[in-house]
């Protein structure tokens, strides 16, 4: 196949080979002549048919594209944090709770509090998972896990030795006033559970040398409020409460925690190193 500009030189030629190669007088000015609108005419046609003459002309044509507005960045997710336990050395299932609560967002972004029964010791943490304090604790005397039904309504001269149990579970702590005017942080408000400065009020109950011990055999003493000492719940509990809100974990002594609460182990590899 010619391309059009090859045939208009056969054309050409063809031309000259006919009408003579006389360049004054004669038939080829004439026959030239009115060849050559019909050249014009093929030459334009020819540019514009061109690849590049039809890109050049789409381009003038055609509005430039715009670009999209980049949606606005988002922060970035904090990296999951394991909890900052400082010199502490929490049991395995208190820092397997803690750590999940913190990773899984499960504290809502409150403070976290994990009460571990069976060691019979608090720890509070801040938003961030940095503790803010621990404490040796006072639990109820009866060995379980449940609340007993009604048990809240009962005046406590009422509740059975077997009822007096701190139930396990999570909590959401709310500030309150008890029935004799004092603050507390309210764990279980329906059952009459709270956590509350320690009142040495009966001496034989030997509550302020239980505390001191450094054994938790002997901390299983009341009715099933947690007792904690007057300095760590007015300096660390309440404070920690009131600024953010909190969410307790109180850890079963009859079940595995992780069952309970249905946590995992958060792989050390998707912690970030400390806070």
């Amino acid at each position: 196949m010619h391309r059009p500009l090859d045939w208009m030189k056969q054309s050409l030629r063809g031309a000259k080979q006919h009408f003579g190669t006389r360049s004054n007088g004669g038939l080829l000015p004439v026959a030239l002549a009115a060849l050559t609108p019909i050249f014009a005419a093929l030459i334009l046609a020819t540019v514009a048919a061109a690849p590049g003459a039809r890109e050049a002309s789409a381009a003038a044509s055609t509005p430039a594209p715009t670009r999209a507005a980049a949606p606005p960045s988002q922060p970035q997710a904090a990296p999951p944090r394991r909890t900052e336990w400082g010199s502490q050395a929490p049991s395995a299932d208190a820092r397997l709770i803690a750590d999940w609560a913190f990773h899984s967002g499960d504290h809502g972004k409150r403070a976290v509090v994990v009460v571990d029964k069976k060691n019979a010791k608090v720890y509070v943490f801040n938003p961030e998972g940095t503790l803010q304090g621990a404490a040796p604790a006072l639990l109820g005397s009866a060995i379980g896990d449940h609340t007993v039904p009604g048990v809240g309504d009962k005046p406590i001269a009422q509740v059975r030795p077997e009822e007096r149990t701190t139930p396990a579970g999570r909590f959401v702590a709310e500030m309150g006033v008890n029935a004799g005017g004092e603050d507390v942080v309210w764990v279980d408000y329906d059952a009459a559970v709270s956590m509350h400065r320690v009142r040495p009020t009966v001496k034989a109950e030997r509550r302020l040398q239980r505390l001191a011990s450094p054994t938790a055999a002997d901390n299983r003493i009341s009715y099933g409020c947690i007792n904690l000492p007057v300095a760590f719940y007015e300096q660390v509990l309440s404070p920690a409460v009131r600024a953010s809100g909190a969410v307790v974990y109180v850890l079963p002594e009859t079940q595995p925690a992780a069952a309970l609460f249905g946590a995992r182990p958060v792989p050390s590899e998707k912690l970030a190193k400390g806070l």
